[in-house]
């Protein structure tokens, strides 16, 4: 399958945006293809203001984010790879998502490596292990 971290960027970007807040990305600075200016690096993350107001011709893509900002008054170009990324919040009350690693499962399926017959006997077993677990009754 394909990664859900795309996805629940752009929602919680909208989200960020629609409740009046700035919106506000991490990511590590360690990241191949990351392009950012310098002078935004503070030990090995980035934080950057994504607000509308901030931003233009921003494009979220299951690659990255791509925009142009203005640091220290001159305009440049900004990408973040979606690897790089670990985070959006509002800059006003810190609340929005850290996304974690992605599973190699998932990697799995998206490179076309589907899981064996073996796997789906496993996930089958598991499935009915949770459905014969006890229940709590009432002793008196």
């Amino acid at each position: 399958m394909k990664s859900t971290k795309p996805y629940l960027l752009r929602a919680m970007y909208e989200w960020i945006v629609a409740s009046d807040c700035t919106p506000h990305l991490l990511a590590s600075a360690t990241a191949d293809h990351l392009d950012v200016p310098e002078q935004a690096i503070n030990e090995g993350k980035v934080v950057l203001n994504v607000s509308p107001s901030a931003v233009r011709d921003m494009l979220m893509d299951d690659q990255g984010v791509s925009f142009v900002a203005r640091f220290g008054g001159v305009s440049r170009a900004v990408y973040l790879p979606m690897q790089a990324i670990e985070g959006v919040y509002a800059r006003e009350n810190g609340r929005g998502m850290v996304f974690g690693e992605e599973s190699e499962l998932g990697e799995d399926a998206e490179s076309g490596e589907g899981s064996s017959d073996q796997d789906a006997s496993k996930n089958s077993e598991v499935k009915s292990q949770k459905k014969s677990q006890p229940s709590l009754r009432i002793v008196k």
